[in-house]
C-alpha cells in the first residue's frame, strides 16, 4: 500500500499524471471566503484552543484549470465547499454530501460537496472538537484552520471508494485524509504547496499512524506496543517502514487496516 506526498503545487503535479488514474479525488480547496487565519486565527472557542499563523491562501477559488485537471485524472470526485465556485464545476448533481456539524452559535449548521456521484443527496452526522468546548469525545488536535476531522474522510472512503481504488487528495491540509486512506488500507497520494501545514501534517501522520513523535531538538521516537507478538513466533517480523521526511515528498506502507 502506497501513502506518499508532495510539497508542492498540486497543478505542477496533476500536469504530469496520466488521465483517471485514481480513482477518487477529494478536494478541500479555498473557497475564497477568508477562512486562511487571519480572521479565525484563534479559536479559544475550541476544546483547545488553537492559534494559526495568519495566511493569505483563501482570497479567491482556484482556477478553472484545476478544476479540468481534477476531473481529467480522477474518475470521480468529491469537492468540498462547491456551493461558493459552483460555476467552476460541470453541471449540478443529484448527489451533494452534507456535512452535519451538530452546531450552535457562530459556527456554520452544514458543509457542503459536489460530487459527480448518480446517487442521492447523503448526509453525515458528526460533531468534534473544532466546535464547542463541551465536545470532548471526538477532539483531535488542530494544526490548520479549516481541518475536517479523519471521521469524516474515513465516512467518505466508506460510502465512495471501493478496494482497490486509489485516492488523491490534491490539498491535504492537515492530512485528515491521508490518516482515513492509510488506516482503511487505501492507495493515496496528496499534495499541500505550504510548507508549514506540510510538515505539520506528517508530524501529525507519523504520531497517529506510526506512533512516531519528533522532539523540539529533532530526535524521532516510536512508541513501542505493549500487545507486540512473541517474536518467536512471528515469521516475518519486519516492522512497518516509514522514509526520511525529503522536503518535497514523503511515502509510508503499511498492511490494509480498519480505521479505529
Amino acid at each position: 500500500m502506497i501513502s506518499e506526498v508532495h510539497n508542492i503545487d498540486c497543478l505542477e503535479l496533476m500536469r504530469t499524471l496520466p488521465d483517471k488514474c485514481f480513482q477518487l479525488a477529494i478536494a478541500d480547496p479555498p473557497y475564497g471566503i477568508g477562512e486562511d487565519g487571519a480572521k479565525n486565527h484563534s479559536r479559544s472557542n475550541c476544546a483547545k484552543a488553537t492559534e494559526y499563523t495568519p495566511k493569505d491562501w483563501d482570497k479567491s477559488a482556484m482556477s478553472q484549470e484545476f478544476y479540468d485537471e481534477l476531473r481529467r485524472v480522477s474518475v470521480n470526485q468529491i469537492v468540498w465547499g462547491a456551493n461558493h465556485f459552483i460555476s467552476r464545476l460541470p453541471y449540478d448533481s443529484p448527489c451533494w454530501i452534507v456535512w452535519d456539524k451538530k452546531n450552535s452559535g457562530d459556527f456554520a449548521d452544514c458543509e457542503l460537496a459536489w460530487t459527480n456521484f448518480p446517487s442521492a443527496v447523503r448526509m453525515f452526522s458528526y460533531r468534534w472538537n473544532g466546535m464547542l468546548q463541551e465536545n470532548m469525545a471526538n477532539k483531535e488536535d488542530r494544526i490548520h484552520p479549516t481541518q475536517k476531522p479523519v471521521a469524516l474522510y474515513a465516512w467518505l472512503l466508506q460510502h465512495y471508494a471501493k478496494p482497490g481504488d486509489r485516492i488523491f487528495d490534491p490539498m491535504m491540509g492537515s492530512q485528515s485524509s491521508r490518516i482515513a486512506a492509510y488506516k482503511l488500507g487505501f492507495d493515496y497520494v496528496g499534495c499541500e504547496l505550504d510548507k508549514e501545514y506540510f510538515a505539520k501534517g506528517c508530524e501529525r501522520f507519523d504520531r497517529e499512524c506510526h506512533g512516531i513523535t519528533i522532539s523540539e531538538n529533532g530526535q524521532r521516537y516510536q512508541q513501542t506496543s505493549l500487545f507486540a507478538p512473541n517474536p518467536d513466533t512471528v515469521s516475518d517480523p519486519k516492522p512497518n517502514t516509514v522514509s526520511d521526511h525529503h522536503p518535497d515528498s514523503v511515502s509510508a506502507s503499511r498492511p490494509n487496516s480498519d480505521i479505529r
